[in-house]
């Protein structure tokens, strides 16, 4: 503070002696070419007039209180404003003193514009200086374009161009405007995408690195950012207003992008009024309920208006967690948090006793593959008795709605995960069959999602936690693929099926292409402004027990039909008996109790025939 208030007084006295300098100016220039002779006494009067009508100019309106290094186009037009003020009151007191001076109008306005270039000059030079002090001369800057030619973009483009303190130097600006060809913007070009040749251009500027003023710009480019990063451009994106700390300091690193906005898909559009008919009003139950899907299903739940959420879930840390965001995030929600096991029938049947839910979100499960692998038993228990045990009690009192989340990985399964889910899809199938005969009206309907970006430990964060310690990262096969979505997406997927589907179909999403994990791998490094293989290495372990080099959204004897949503279909599958089926599982639960992981394997293989283990000890079993 001290050394600001000292600061302050040294720009007031700086800008008094350049009024000064520019009078001295100013009268030796209307003495030499009007040729009009002053006496000193005279001009020593007008001189002290006017250093007081300036001094007091500046201190009414403040002039000298902005930081120089920071002015914009505004404050300097405001300091010509100010300076009018005392060069107009030397004109009053010429006009009308006893000093005889000819020309007094024409001597304060070349006095005014002598003042404005002289004080301007002051200011600009601090601003050159500042940012020379802060440019290391060794630091050697990113070539930079800029996408857009908005507001945004313009305040990026004048904040780079004018601090030096920053990576990236900014050498012209691309757009896709029909309307706007050769053109120049802060002194730069702007390259339309439509006309010009910008990746030539780009190339012969050596630029490599392109910043995107937003998100809704990078997922219009997604074609163009892709050619950007195959070319090993770094692609960033500028923090929104978000980013604005509760200090009130910004922060000013730019963001690469995330990879989901390169998935290649739109945003998936949903019936909200079909699904605020069936489950708005009434209570719902959400097993898994602090996972990521569970979490992001309580928060899009939300919009619909449900009586009360029972959410679910055995894992109490992250249940306290999801309480402390709704409790901040979404005041108004009504919402009870339930500790327990679905495993665990007394606790299920409690639940439903105690809130009767109409409709039930199924999205708890053991679900990592290999970690499963060395666990089979633990997988039956969970992810089918504890199917079995929910769906049971759904059935006993009397649900609407049953809905179960699947995965590819059910489809031929290889592997533990796989199999546990694809029994508990033909255990809810089989249910399903056995209501629809029996006449009780519960619709029962399950979706296959391929991997979740994001989630708890997903390949996403994984990749990300490799490259910030500096690599290896870490690829299991070459070629391996995955199909791919977003939580979100995964989210609208099982409201908009829940609202239309019929009992015992099971539904599938059109994911698009798979993706190779090695280029994702790549592209993930690429985006942190890193080289492959240079900066980063690849590292390929191995296909993990139970791991396929690609999954099936369906299997080979299945067929998908269309529904209402073009982008969910619904699989035709094998048909069980219910009493098969429960006499099979039951078996299966009093091996998987013992702990009789031969016979509990053997068993799953004996109801599940296309389940055939790869890079598994279970081979044998086949």
């Amino acid at each position: 503070m001290s050394f600001s208030l000292k600061n302050r007084w040294l720009v007031l006295f700086a800008d008094l002696f350049l009024c000064i300098i520019s009078f001295v100016i100013a009268i030796y220039l209307h003495c030499n070419y009007l040729g009009q002779p002053l006496l000193m006494s005279d001009v020593s009067l007008i001189g002290i007039w006017y250093f007081a009508f300036c001094f007091f100019a500046f201190i009414i309106f403040h002039s000298y209180r902005g930081l120089i290094r920071h002015l914009q186009f505004m404050e300097l037009g405001r300091l010509g404003i100010i300076l009018v003020v005392p060069n107009l009151a030397l004109f009053l007191f010429l006009e009308f003193s006893d000093v005889k001076f000819r020309f007094p109008l024409y001597f304060s306005i070349n006095l005014l514009l002598l003042n404005l270039v002289l004080l301007l000059f002051f200011r600009f030079s601090i601003i050159y200086l500042y940012n020379r002090f802060y440019s290391s001369p060794n630091k050697k800057l990113q070539a930079t374009m800029l996408y857009g030619i908005g507001s945004h973009s313009v305040a990026l483009g004048q904040w780079f161009t004018n601090t030096s303190r920053f990576d990236y130097n900014i050498l012209g600006f691309i757009i896709r405007n029909h309307g706007v060809r050769r053109t120049h913007l802060l002194n730069l070009p702007v390259f339309n995408l439509e006309y010009d040749d910008v990746f030539n251009e780009m190339s012969r500027r050596n630029i490599t690195a392109l910043i995107f003023p937003d998100y809704k710009s990078v997922i219009r480019e997604k074609n163009f950012l892709t050619v950007c990063l195959d070319k090993n451009i770094s692609v960033l994106v500028s923090p929104p207003i978000e980013d604005v700390k509760s200090s009130g300091r910004i922060n000013y690193k730019m963001k690469p992008i995330k990879f989901e906005d390169l998935l290649g898909r739109n945003e998936i559009k949903i019936n909200a009024d079909l699904i605020t008919e069936q489950i708005g009003g009434k209570v719902i139950l959400i097993t898994g309920a602090a996972g990521s899907i569970g979490s992001e299903l309580v928060k899009q739940l939300h919009s619909f208006s449900p009586a009360l959420l029972v959410l679910f879930d055995i894992a109490e840390t992250p249940m306290h967690s999801l309480r402390m965001t709704l409790n901040r995030s979404y005041p108004d929600l009504k919402y009870v948090a339930v500790m327990g096991d679905i495993r665990n029938n007394d606790r299920l049947d409690f639940v439903f006793r105690t809130y009767y839910p109409k409709v039930v979100y199924h999205a708890a499960a053991y679900k990592h593959v290999p970690m499963m692998e060395s666990n089979p038993c633990e997988a039956v228990l969970d992810n089918v008795l504890g199917t079995k045990n929910l769906a049971d009690c759904s059935v006993r009192y009397g649900v609407e709605r049953f809905l179960m989340i699947s995965t590819d990985k059910a489809v031929n399964p290889t592997n533990i995960m796989g199999a546990t889910k694809r029994i508990a899809e033909v255990y809810v199938q089989a249910l399903a069959k056995d209501c629809i005969k029996r006449g009780q009206q519960i619709n029962f309907v399950t979706t296959r999602f391929g991997n979740v970006l994001g989630s708890n430990g997903s390949v996403i964060p994984y990749f990300k936690e490799q490259i910030e310690h500096g690599g290896p990262v870490t690829v299991t096969d070459r070629n391996i693929v995955r199909y791919f979505m977003t939580i979100p997406e995964a989210c609208r997927l099982v409201l908009e099926a829940v609202s239309f589907g019929n009992s015992g179909e099971i539904y599938v999403f059109d994911m698009g292409e798979p993706i190779k994990i090695l280029d994702l791998a790549k592209r993930m490094i690429e985006m942190a402004g890193m080289e492959p293989e240079k900066d980063i290495e690849i590292k390929f372990t191995g296909l993990r027990p139970g791991e396929k080099m690609f999954e099936e959204l369906l299997s080979d004897s299945e067929n998908t039909l269309p529904t209402v949503h073009e982008k969910i279909k619904v699989a035709s599958v094998r048909q069980y008996d219910l009493d098969f089926v429960k006499e099979a599982v039951e078996n299966m639960f009093v091996l998987a109790r013992r702990v009789d992981v031969e016979g509990t394997v053997r068993s799953m293989k004996l109801l599940i025939p296309e389940y055939k283990s790869k890079n598994s000890p279970f081979e044998k079993y086949d």
